[in-house]
């Protein structure tokens, strides 16, 4: 787009990429800054600060994951590999035009507020400083980049090498180790796994139990059955069928030797995969519960076992930092900041949000669906409610949150569905209210 950028947009992975197409549809030219060497964000394996490994796959269905405006081609498979999904936004961007709006190689230092209303965004790239002002800024950069150690750690010394998923590339850094992989999401499983065929042995560790459900269930993609039911039914009628399906269909999680999961199903992330029981029932993995303490090559675990261990693979996640703007904007911080409708900032007009929220299900059609929404504000085709109703809503999202999901990242979570709706309804208010500002602001219009 030409022109000077009146927006600069922080990161293109999914998130990024979505929030530029979305202006350049409205006509909004801006800038995006990316600390890589190409776009694609956390999918493009290799890259410093990706967390991809070799084996890593969706884990959400194609059909459920891929852009409305960008479909992923029907001969792919329903989850497909890091490398097709880092290829299809390669392909996303080039398809839009937007690779002449994106600044590779640019690491974002600082972003600051301007006395003016405008903000200034000061990054570092090949050629040295550069610093842009504009009239808004879209914080797309992810939050999968910051490994967070166990918390609180474990008693005793463990003198295993030790490692954050973060770490991890490939299975061959498994081969003949005796792996403990501790942790119960995605990529815990995908590793263990992955573990199970390369190690000497391997222990999953789970301090608490999770919901494990497979690819497909029913002869489809296990995620399509919830959207079915996610357009008729509210959460906890789904939470009981899903979780009755699961248990005909897989059997409950103690069945394979992992804890009972202390939430009801659609309360935490899933997790999901095909290998996991399977190994489990071949003894390929086994299954421990939380760790007690360390001692040297040893690891004790809270039902009294204990084993020898060379490798520890943390799986214990990110922590949400966003080291350029200021903390005071943060408020306690990235993970609790309340955001209207997850997207724009209450008390800094200009400063938005895409993708920082955790799904029960895909990112690329929640965050094209945030960008609709940044967009849309940024062209005046879609007004805000006063500040007072922005705050009321975030404090009603946060309290039936936390009833829905306790105090694990309450103000991040969001319903894949309902939420996707939600923005839906979001935009056509906003633009009423757009229309009703402006039909107020004609001359002779009446009070």
């Amino acid at each position: 787009m030409g022109g000077q950028p009146r927006v600069a947009v922080i990161g293109a992975g999914a998130a990024g990429l979505a929030s530029l197409k979305a202006l350049a549809d409205v006509g909004v030219p801006a800038v995006c800054f990316e600390a890589a060497d190409q776009v694609g964000g956390l999918w493009v394996y290799g890259v410093p600060g990706s967390p991809a490994y070799r084996t890593l796959h969706l884990n959400t269905s194609r059909r459920r994951t891929e852009f409305a405006d960008h479909p992923m081609p029907e001969d792919w498979p329903d989850y497909p590999d890091h490398t097709r999904i880092a290829g299809y936004l390669a392909d996303y961007a080039h398809r839009f035009g937007l690779l002449d709006s994106v600044r590779l190689r640019h690491a974002v230092e600082r972003v600051a507020p301007d006395p003016g209303g405008t903000w200034t965004v000061h990054a570092t790239g090949p050629d040295g400083p550069v610093a842009v002002t504009v009239e808004a800024v879209v914080v797309a950069n992810g939050h999968n980049r910051v490994p967070k150690p166990p918390s609180p750690g474990y008693p005793g010394a463990c003198t295993a090498e030790q490692w954050h998923s973060h770490d991890y590339r490939g299975p061959e850094q498994l081969a003949g180790r005796r792996v403990l992989v501790v942790g119960g999401g995605n990529s815990a499983m995908d590793i263990a796994v992955d573990a199970s065929y390369a190690a000497a042995r391997t222990l999953l560790s789970l301090r608490r139990g999770v919901w494990v459900v497979p690819k497909y269930l029913l002869g489809r993609p296990s995620d399509t059955l919830n959207g079915a039911l996610a357009r008729r039914l509210p959460w906890r009628l789904r939470q009981r069928i899903s979780q009755l399906t699961l248990t005909a269909t897989v059997g409950p999680p103690t069945r394979y030797g992992l804890p009972a999961p202390a939430h009801g199903f659609l309360q935490d992330h899933p997790t999901l995969s095909d290998g996991l029981l399977s190994r489990l029932t071949h003894g390929d993995i086994e299954a421990r519960p939380g760790i007690a303490r360390f001692d040297g090559d040893r690891v004790e675990f809270t039902d009294g076992r204990s084993d020898e261990i060379d490798l520890v693979v943390w799986c214990t996640g990110y922590r949400v930092e966003i080291p350029f703007l200021d903390p005071a904007l943060l408020g306690d911080g990235a993970e609790t900041l309340p955001l209207y409708r997850h997207v724009f900032h209450p008390d800094a007009p200009g400063l938005l949000f895409v993708g920082l929220m955790q799904s029960t299900g895909a990112a690329f059609p929640l965050v094209e669906a945030q960008a609709r929404l940044v967009a849309g504000h940024l062209a005046g085709r879609y007004a805000l409610p006063d500040p007072q109703t922005q705050r009321a809503a975030c404090r009603a999202e946060l309290r039936a949150a936390t009833a829905r999901w306790g105090q694990r990242r309450p103000a991040m979570r969001v319903d894949f569905d309902a939420y996707l709706a939600e923005l839906g309804r979001e935009l056509a208010a906003g633009a009423r209210r757009a229309r009703s500002t402006a039909a107020a602001a004609r001359p002779g219009a009446r009070p």
